[in-house]
């Protein structure tokens, strides 16, 4: 009796076991469902293009959809919180950019610490900015720039997309490591920028060479330089600042992040499936004709560029006295 009382306690335990079997295997099988990438800025723009790329990507080959969300606003920060304060279960990630390293040392008042708070996944593109004036200006160097400028303290204006944007923080540091002295004005985007640089309102800008490119290639602005440490394969003939300026290397780039304390399973999945995609010869296309890089980072790779990245624009903007409420 008691033999046959034990092998039935036996069975019984076993077949309470059995519908745990399915159940874990489901939770480990990521992604199960669709999976948010939450994107600073507007629809159509630069970070939401790089969202949806990466998006697109990882949506055929992990068999889920990848939805890119926009949140916009705050310089990125709307986005941001939102997405750091998320259950960190791989389903809520966010597309992190070169604003995540400035807005910490930017802001005053912030409601999150992107490094303590984010776990990063990987490196997605790099693309440069270009130094470009109004043709009427009367230079056509980074030389004569810089000597018109010492020349004229304050007298050139400088259109940005925005104080504390990347395009901002670009001509701080320029004028940190040249010693210039030349006005910013601040506009609700690179868009009305570049409009006014167009028309001669102001007489220099730097922006993002996707949006420039065209422009200098018909004449109407003329580039001096690009922002990235190299010359740009799409205007091979324009220098890099940093052949006038040693050590200038600014450029605008693009990660995958997720809250803190997202299963390292879950990272590493997602890591690997993002560097297929920065292999991948049509996603390397669809980048170039964006005027972008592939920028292949491990997670610990892309943890080290922020962590750097905040140190160095957060620098900048102590330096220059920029903040922003």
């Amino acid at each position: 009796m008691k033999v046959a009382r034990r092998k039935f306690l036996h069975l019984a335990a076993g077949a309470a076991a059995l519908p745990a079997v399915p159940r874990i295997a489901k939770a480990e099988a990521y992604p199960s469902r669709p999976v948010h990438v939450i994107v600073g800025y507007a629809a159509a723009g630069p970070t939401d293009i790089a969202g949806r790329l990466i998006s697109d990507w990882l949506s055929k080959r992990l068999g889920q959809q990848f939805i890119v969300e926009d949140r916009p606003g705050a310089g990125s920060n709307i986005a941001t919180e939102y997405a750091l304060h998320s259950s960190p279960d791989g389903y809520t990630l966010l597309l992190a950019t070169q604003s995540n390293a400035i807005n910490q040392s930017l802001y005053k008042d912030m409601t999150f610490n992107y490094l303590n708070e984010s776990v990063q996944i990987a490196g997605l593109l790099v693309a440069p900015s270009v130094l470009e004036i109004t043709p009427s200006f009367p230079v056509k160097t980074i030389p004569e720039l810089i000597a018109y400028a010492k020349a004229n303290p304050g007298k050139i204006n400088v259109g940005t997309a925005g104080n504390g944007s990347p395009p901002h923080m670009f001509g701080e540091l320029f004028k940190a490591m040249t010693g210039v002295n030349m006005s910013t004005v601040a506009y609700r985007g690179g868009g009305p920028a570049l409009v006014d640089l167009l028309a001669g309102q102001v007489q220099c800008m730097f922006e993002g060479i996707t949006s420039s490119i065209a422009y200098v290639k018909s004449g109407k602005l003329r580039a001096l330089g690009v922002t990235s440490a190299k010359r740009s394969p799409l205007l091979p003939d324009v220098p890099a600042i940093g052949e006038f300026v040693p050590g200038y290397a600014a450029a605008g780039w693009f990660g995958l992040a997720a809250p803190k304390g997202t299963p390292t399973e879950i990272v590493d999945i997602l890591s690997k499936e993002v560097a297929a995609g920065l292999a991948d010869p049509g996603m390397k296309a669809r980048m170039a004709d964006l005027g972008a890089e592939p920028m292949p980072m491990t997670p610990a790779e892309f943890t080290k560029l922020m962590a750097d990245e905040t140190v160095k624009w957060g620098k900048v903007i102590r330096e220059a006295n920029i903040s922003i409420q």
